[in-house]
């Protein structure tokens, strides 16, 4: 214990010689029998405030009631006086050491929702341009987007019913989570505390006053710091902030409602002190991920970030004076940190895509890696875009239109895949030409459909951004036709002369069709709109040309191996790749 609050040091048993010392002295026994094993006894009342040893309680009070009657009088008594200091001393540290023990918040409503929210697993992976180790498959993550936080719903998230309900709020009045025992003996404690004038002390211990209502959740992350990965613990760290936030409002409205008594005067210290002792564990939790860096983890980041600027206004009402101050000190200085964190991660983001990408296009000039993390990152960031812009305005380094920092952002990482496709992938294709124009058409439509898909991303880029890019698809989809069929078509509508008769020339074209067709069949057109409209424009190439040119030559006969009709059906299988991925 405290030097004001020491064990008594009790001298030498000395026969009393009033009745005063005789009171003092059966105190005396009855409080050092506790000084000398403070552990051994069970105290006054148990953990559920259930009495356990009336006759120390008695001994506190015969001490107090001394004191309070001042039957040693100095200078005559100043030995009796001397050992009644050391037993209101004693006395003192008794209560607290009951205050220590009694438990006043009961965290078994919340049982369920601690337990599955320590065992559920992180849910669907947040990370940006993961590693390979670390990819999480798109198609396998499941659940439906809640664009409202940027986490995955309930199914998908990780996060139980059970804490779901906790964090939108609606059931903390519903859960008893004061024992009204408990705050009775907090009562009799703050009596006797004032009795001794030995308040300052109780104040003191309030910090350490157990709290399991909040413990329980902070239990989780100081096991998960060491069993979890660092997004799982931001992540936990995020549910936690929230639930501990709503919690300790739904806990003071809870002590208020509570039968009155002696502790009444102590009720919103004793809360501060618990409330601040709980969010500066959180602070500094979080402080100890103001130095990641690493793009992947922007997005949990971001959730960090959120939680803790969403919580502060309504935790630091909380508080006033040098508590406000020091706790809005403390959350200021780790949302910096954690900005200038971001703003690193968003340079490292913008660098990746715009950077050397090792791996090629797929045979079939499908959708490249690249555009799907590029477009998966944008998606993300876009859920946190009012964040983004708060973080990215403190820096003040980027022109955004129409005023928009995480528009401009945004734009900046798409136009920088789309160079990035156009400059360094596309000349991995397998020819300059047909394969060329697919390979772009496809990813244009993968980067347009993710957008629309996504909801916030089309409405923040606009519809000017979209309209430039359907553009450019048309373009390239007419290129494709142009330059993969063209050829065959061309032979069709070369004049006769000098090249032999129809029939050498129909031969000419039906082993060129044959060629493009089997070359192109494979190709592999995720995307079905895109796939039709490059059918179309092939058909609408091919098709009109081959019957052209049978209509002015009707006497072909069985030159004729196939008719338009078969032409048309040969060319409505194209795209359909060995095995097509959806988005």
């Amino acid at each position: 214990m405290g030097a004001a609050v020491g064990k008594p040091a009790f001298g030498l048993a000395v026969a009393p010689r009033t009745h005063a010392e005789e009171r003092l002295a059966v105190a005396e026994h009855a409080l050092l029998q506790w000084t000398r094993a403070p552990g051994a006894d069970s105290g006054v009342w148990d953990a559920d405030a259930s009495y356990t040893n009336r006759g120390l309680l008695a001994a506190v009070d015969d001490v107090l009631l001394l004191a309070e009657e001042d039957p040693f009088p100095l200078p005559g008594a100043s030995s009796a006086r001397r050992r009644l200091d050391s037993a209101v001393g004693a006395a003192a540290s008794r209560m607290v050491e009951e205050f220590l023990r009694v438990r006043v918040w009961d965290a078994s409503p919340l049982r369920v929702a601690v337990d599955g929210l320590a065992l559920a697993s992180s849910g669907a992976s947040l990370l940006v341009f993961p590693s390979a180790g670390d990819r999480t498959s798109e198609a396998s993550s499941g659940g439906e987007v809640d664009a409202s936080d940027g986490t995955r719903s309930r199914a998908s998230s990780g996060v139980p019913d059970e804490v779901a309900a906790l964090l939108q709020g609606e059931v903390w009045d519903e859960l008893d989570l004061v024992r009204p025992a408990g705050v009775s003996v907090l009562h009799e404690i703050a009596l006797r505390m004032v009795r001794a004038g030995c308040t300052k002390d109780l104040f003191r211990a309030f910090a350490n006053a157990p709290c399991d209502v909040l413990d329980r959740f902070l239990s989780i992350l100081r096991v998960e710091c060491s069993q979890r990965t660092t997004e799982a613990v931001i992540k936990r760290w995020t549910t936690v902030t929230k639930i501990i936030g709503k919690a300790i409002v739904a806990m003071r409205r809870q002590l208020y409602a509570q039968s009155p008594g002696a502790f009444d005067s102590f009720r919103d210290e004793y809360l501060l002190a618990i409330a601040e002792n709980r969010i500066l564990i959180l602070l500094e939790f979080a402080n100890g991920f103001t130095s990641i860096t690493s793009h992947e983890k922007l997005v949990y980041m971001l959730g960090m970030y959120e939680a803790l600027s969403d919580a502060a206004p309504s935790l630091l009402l909380l508080f006033s004076g040098a508590r406000k101050e020091l706790v809005a000190e403390r959350t200021q200085d780790i949302l910096t940190k954690l900005a200038g964190a971001m703003k690193i991660m968003v340079s490292g983001v913008v660098a990746k895509v715009q950077g050397d990408c090792p791996r090629t296009p797929s045979a079939a000039s499908g959708v490249h890696p690249l555009a799907r993390d590029a477009m998966t990152c944008v998606e993300l960031m876009t859920r946190h875009r009012t964040t983004l812009e708060l973080i990215l305005a403190g820096g003040g380094e980027r022109d955004a239109p129409a005023g928009s920092l995480a528009a401009g952002l945004v734009a900046e990482l798409i136009a920088g895949l789309e160079r990035n496709l156009q400059g360094k992938l596309a000349v991995a294709c397998v020819d300059a030409g047909g394969s060329r124009h697919l390979f772009l058409a496809n990813n244009i439509s993968f980067i347009l459909n993710r957008a629309a898909d996504a909801g916030g991303v089309a409405s923040l880029l606009g519809g000017a951004w979209a309209a430039r890019r359907r553009g450019r698809l048309a373009q390239h989809v007419a290129s494709y036709a142009e330059s993969s069929w063209g050829p065959a078509v061309s032979l069709l509508e070369t004049p006769v002369c000098g090249r032999g008769k129809p029939a050498k020339i129909l031969a000419e074209f039906n082993a060129a069709f044959t060629r493009a067709r089997d070359s192109e069949v494979c190709r592999q057109v995720p995307d079905p709109a895109l796939r039709a409209a490059l059918r179309n424009a092939v058909s609408e190439m091919v098709v009109p040309a081959y019957c052209a040119f049978l209509q002015k030559h009707p006497k072909l006969g069985t030159s004729v191996r196939y008719t338009a009709d078969d032409v048309a059906e040969s060319l409505s299988g194209l795209f359909e790749g060995d095995a097509v991925r959806l988005y």
